[in-house]
C-alpha cells in the first residue's frame, strides 16, 4: 500500500519522512492516542475525489480524544480544512484512506493522561479491500471478548485498545477464516475485530446496540439510513444471541476501510443459501454509489475536493 509524499505533523504539513516521534513518545508507550479513519473515493467521470462524511468522522474523533482527556486547537471545521490541505498537497486520484490521530506527545515513563501535551497528526495511503473475501467472507466465534465500556471506552477509537482487535484477527485469520464474530461480557454478538455487524432475520435488519460495546460507526448510521429510506427495512438495534446468526437470512459487517462485508458461513454453518444475499447485494450498490457523488439524494454526505 501506497503512502502520501506529505503529513501534517506537529501544525504544518510536512514530507512524510520528516514526520516522526521519538521511541521515549507517551502513545508509543502506553497506547494513549486516539485516531480516526476517513475514505475518500475517485469517481473518474467527474475527475474528483469525494471525501465521505468527515464532519461526523472529525466529531467522533474529538469525541474520543475527550474521553481520554486530550485537547488540541482544532474542531470539525478545522479539521475538514487541513484534510483538504492535505489531499491539495499530493493530487490523489484513486481512492484513498485517512488516518487522523491525536496522540500524547510528551517524552518519559508514567501511567497517566493528565498534564500531557496532546499533538494532532494526519497521513493519507491508497486503499482498496480490507477483507480480501468481500462478498462472501467465513468467519468464526472469536474466544477473545469484547473489550468493555468499564474497562477501555468501547464508543471510542482508543489506539490502545485494538491490541484486542489484533488479538481476534490474528487468530482468526491463523486459522483460516476471514474474520471473526467477539462477544459482549453478556454473551451477545457485539462486532467483528474492528467493525459493526448486521443480521437480516425474519425480513428484519439487526444491529447490535450502542450500549453493547460496539463502536459507534459511521458507516453502520449510513447503512441503517440507506436500508430504511432506499429499501424500506425495518431496521432494529437489539441485543443479538450467539445462536441467532446461524439462522439468519443473511449477514454482513460495516466499517470505514471494510465497507459492507458479506458473511457467508459462520463456523462451518452456511448464512441462508450459504452466498451472498440480495439485500447484502442491493446495499453493497447503493453504498458505492453514494460515496462515489453519484447519488445526489445523499450529497450532504461528501465533502468534494
Amino acid at each position: 500500500m501506497d503512502l502520501s509524499k506529505h503529513a501534517f505533523f506537529e501544525g504544518k504539513i510536512v514530507p512524510l519522512s520528516e514526520a516522526k516521534i521519538n521511541i521515549a513518545t507517551h502513545a508509543f508507550l502506553y497506547g494513549t492516542a486516539v485516531f480516526g479513519g476517513l475514505r475518500a473515493y475517485w469517481n473518474e467521470q467527474k475527475k474528483r475525489l469525494f471525501v465521505f462524511r468527515p464532519y461526523d468522522h472529525f466529531r467522533r474523533l474529538l469525541h474520543s480524544a475527550k474521553m481520554m482527556t486530550m485537547r488540541i486547537p482544532y474542531d470539525e471545521e478545522g479539521l475538514i480544512q487541513l484534510t483538504l490541505d492535505v489531499l491539495h498537497t499530493d493530487d490523489w486520484r484513486e481512492d484513498i484512506y485517512l488516518r487522523p490521530t491525536i496522540y500524547k506527545a510528551d517524552m518519559g515513563i508514567g501511567v497517566k493522561l493528565h498534564d500531557l501535551r496532546d499533538e494532532f497528526c494526519m497521513f493519507v495511503m491508497k486503499f482498496q479491500k480490507y477483507v480480501r473475501n468481500d462478498t462472501d467472507a467465513h468467519v468464526t466465534f472469536s474466544s477473545w471478548r469484547r473489550i468493555d465500556d468499564n474497562v477501555i471506552p468501547a464508543r471510542g477509537k482508543v489506539s490502545g485498545a485494538y491490541a484486542n482487535s489484533a488479538l481476534i484477527k490474528t487468530d482468526a485469520n491463523l486459522s483460516g477464516f476471514d474474520e471473526a464474530l467477539v462477544l459482549d461480557h453478556n454473551g451477545h454478538v457485539s462486532e467483528g475485530s474492528a467493525m459493526n455487524v448486521f443480521m437480516l432475520r425474519d425480513g428484519v435488519l439487526v444491529t447490535p446496540p450502542v450500549t453493547d460495546n460496539i463502536l459507534e460507526g459511521i458507516t453502520r448510521r449510513s447503512v441503517i439510513e440507506l436500508a430504511r429510506n432506499e429499501l424500506g427495512l425495518q431496521v432494529v438495534e437489539r441485543s443479538i444471541d450467539r445462536t441467532e446468526v446461524f439462522i439468519a437470512e443473511e449477514m454482513f459487517m460495516t466499517g470505514t476501510a471494510a465497507q459492507i462485508v458479506a458473511i457467508t458461513k459462520i463456523d462451518h454453518r452456511p448464512i441462508g443459501q450459504g452466498g451472498m444475499g440480495s439485500i447484502t447485494t442491493r446495499l453493497r450498490e447503493l453504498f458505492d454509489d453514494v460515496v462515489r457523488g453519484r447519488n445526489s439524494s445523499y450529497s450532504k454526505w461528501n465533502l468534494e475536493v
